[in-house]
């Protein structure tokens, strides 16, 4: 049966310090680029035609599917945003899409927030009137395709992720090992999502086909099923922050075959780094050389 929802939650509210790392080869990266990458957030960075910025791309795949009320989470200061979707706190209407922000503020002593969990925490609590109901969440800095969200608003599903090939994805190999592993059932539910697993229980992680397949943060989840996880989530040990990947894998260990991995096999563009943006750029030239909105 497929999801009925028209909800997304996308998560824009991280400093991006990765990206204000300086470029390896930063000749390949316009001047322009460059500022932008180390002064606004990295959705809002204009890789696409005419100046387009990146989170335009992603919400329009999110239109082709009918997501169209969006939450966008944002940090407490992100005026690009807000000057670009629209300012009122909800109802922006944004070519089809009706855009509304959550804010994640980073707590008193901290320099960074704290975490993709709290981020889904604060969207939340923000639209208490999606109780009872599901959604999709996902990162800003990915551009899910069509096919990833159609995958899983069709899952029939309580909840679900896109169980991304790892050699579908157009990576490095020390890129690729950053993302988390899914270990799952012999039915396909997800029983953990593995971060950076050691080279000797690789095998062990292995689907029935041979492969291995990473979560790449896009999820459809419950509202009042997930909402607990959330708030239990313990930080992370070193890097302390609450992140959605603990409270997925506790939301999974705590409800047996609750959520479903739905195996795709495709690229999905990244912009993390500077060094990003060439691909990036390429990217979307070749496969949205315009958008019809």
């Amino acid at each position: 049966m497929r999801s009925t929802t028209n909800k997304i939650v996308i998560l824009a509210a991280g400093i991006s310090s990765r990206m204000k790392l300086p470029a390896t080869a930063g000749g390949l990266v316009e001047a322009d680029l460059l500022r932008q990458a180390d002064e606004r957030g990295k959705a809002m960075i204009e890789v696409g035609a005419g100046g387009r910025p990146f989170l335009d791309y992603l919400l329009y795949n999110c239109r082709e599917v009918g997501l169209s009320e969006v939450v966008l989470v944002i940090g407490r200061g992100d005026d690009v945003i807000k000057n670009y979707y629209g300012p009122e706190e909800q109802g922006n209407a944004f070519h089809g899409l009706s855009i509304s922000y959550a804010y994640q503020d980073i707590p008193f002593g901290r320099t960074k927030p704290l975490g993709t969990a709290d981020a889904l925490l604060q969207a939340l609590a923000s639209r208490k009137d999606w109780r009872q109901h599901q959604f999709i969440v996902c990162n800003s800095d990915n551009l899910y395709s069509v096919r990833a969200m159609q995958l899983l608003l069709e899952s029939g599903e309580e909840a679900a992720l896109i169980d991304y090939d790892r050699d579908g994805l157009e990576f490095t190999p020390s890129r690729i090992a950053m993302f988390g592993i899914t270990k799952k059932d012999p039915d396909g539910y997800i029983e953990e999502v593995v971060e950076k697993p050691r080279l000797e229980d690789l095998e062990d992680l292995r689907d029935r086909d041979g492969h291995l397949r990473v979560s790449m943060n896009i999820f459809l989840l419950s509202y009042d099923i997930v909402l607990p996880f959330l708030e239990s989530c313990p930080p992370h040990p070193l890097r302390r922050e609450k992140e959605l990947v603990k409270a997925i894998s506790m939301m999974a260990q705590s409800r047996p075959r609750a959520m479903k991995a739905i195996p795709l096999r495709e690229h999905v563009p990244d912009l993390t780094y500077k060094d990003d943006i060439p691909a990036v750029k390429e990217y979307l030239e070749r496969h949205f050389a315009t958008l019809s909105w």
